[in-house]
């Protein structure tokens, strides 16, 4: 039988396991640490779904995201957190969990999830993402009413949570000042990439041999994630600076994929840009950043990008490549002297930016190096996994699970 306070459930909505990575790391590092993993999940086939990979198993849940808009962002939530109410109790009845880790987005989970702290279950409350500027990043015309119910969503979930869990500095103070959380339930969890990614990685020939400079962008094309700036960049490079010597390829998908190819074909610049879709074969992955010249990030300045970490910049400099980036706060302290900086939302100066590299091997060769030196000594996926180990077994010990509730109380 698992030990005591050692069996862990770990939900998330916003998309599938192995998709993922951040929470497929975390659930990795617990399985290696000693703790019994369950994962519930959005994920295709029937339904529960179950299946075992490395050692944790998940739970999954059809997903419903064929609904656009604000009124589709709410049926999705409502719908998967149903399912996962649901999935929860089956996994407590039928394996047991001693803490519950949650992923946000959405919000909505850890209130739904709280009452089983009544049978003495501790709350993890892992934020990705803060759920109200991401709302806001990602519909031009927002709800009020559902801005309003996003923060009061997130004050819940601060105030349940016995521990929570953020992925930078920037996070670390808001749950401080507007969750008024002490220092001490907070930890910071870096979501840097795993240098065994660097085995064997070689670049594709068939790739290489499709421009004499590769641009990448790899991750989510969601509405919030920069792609029309990423379009209107190389319409500039084109147009306006007179470059045609380069093929830009988008790695990913997302709901704004479809308008993003709409955009690509109204700035005629087709021949330049190859959308390659998800690629979940992760060698192919980073085979294909290991081939680019240049790599992107595009995320527009915004009360959420401002704050958030791109996990895309540090993957990029793990394989070694310079990045091209709007001058936010997390981008600059994860790139550092790895990138170039374009003023914010001004994507003019960002295809300058482009245009620079493009014209100087030497500067591109000299940024990747510092870039995978950084991730080497700071910031690889290695140097997290103690703090996350660390936070557990904090919440795991008795004196402090009551040290915890005196807290809440």
């Amino acid at each position: 039988m698992p030990t005591p306070r050692h069996r862990v459930l770990m939900i998330l909505e916003n998309c599938s396991y192995q998709r993922d990575a951040r929470v497929s790391k975390e659930a990795r590092a617990l399985t290696e640490n000693g703790y019994v993993v369950s994962v519930i999940s959005p994920e295709a086939g029937r339904w529960p779904h179950r299946m075992q990979i490395d050692g944790v198993t998940i739970y999954g849940f059809p997903s419903l995201t064929f609904f656009h808009g604000a009124f589709g962002y709410l049926l999705e939530y409502a719908y998967a957190t149903f399912a996962i109410a649901i999935l929860t109790a089956y996994v407590w009845l039928t394996r047991g969990f001693d803490i519950v880790h949650i992923a946000n987005p959405p919000d909505c989970i850890v209130p739904v999830t709280a009452i089983y702290k009544i049978a003495g279950k501790r709350i993890v409350y892992d934020q990705h993402d803060l759920a109200p500027e991401l709302y806001l990043a990602r519909f031009s015309r927002s709800s009020g009413l559902l801005l309003k119910l996003q923060f009061r969503l997130e004050s819940l979930s601060y105030k349940l949570a016995d521990h929570v869990i953020v992925p930078n500095e920037s996070y670390r103070r808001i749950a401080m000042s507007r969750g008024g959380l002490p220092e001490g339930d907070i930890t910071v969890v870096r979501n840097g990439p795993e240098l065994e990614r660097l085995r064997g990685l070689r670049a594709d020939a068939a790739l290489r041999g499709k421009s004499a400079h590769i641009i990448a962008f790899a991750g989510i094309t969601g509405y919030q994630d920069g792609l029309e700036y990423l379009c209107r960049a190389l319409q500039s490079l084109r147009c306006d600076l007179g470059r045609s010597d380069f093929l830009c390829i988008v790695i990913g998908d997302g709901d704004a994929l479809m308008d993003i190819k709409k955009l690509a074909h109204e700035l005629a610049i087709e021949e330049n840009i190859l959308f390659l879709g998800w690629v979940a074969d992760l060698d192919l992955y980073f085979r294909y950043l290991a081939t680019a010249d240049i790599c992107v990030s595009p995320e527009p300045s915004n009360s959420y990008n401002d704050r958030s970490t791109f996990v895309k910049i540090m993957e990029y400099m793990l394989v070694g490549k310079p990045v091209v980036a709007f001058d936010l706060p997390e981008s600059r302290f994860s790139a550092e002297d790895a990138a170039l900086y374009a003023s914010p939302n001004q994507y003019q100066e960002f295809a300058a930016r482009l245009a620079v590299l493009m014209d100087d091997e030497g500067l591109r060769r000299s940024m990747g190096e510092q870039g995978r030196r950084r991730i080497e000594a700071r910031l690889a996926w290695q140097y997290s996994i103690p703090d996350l180990i660390g936070a557990y077994n904090r919440i795991s010990e008795p004196q402090n699970q009551r040290a915890f509730a005196a807290r809440k109380s």
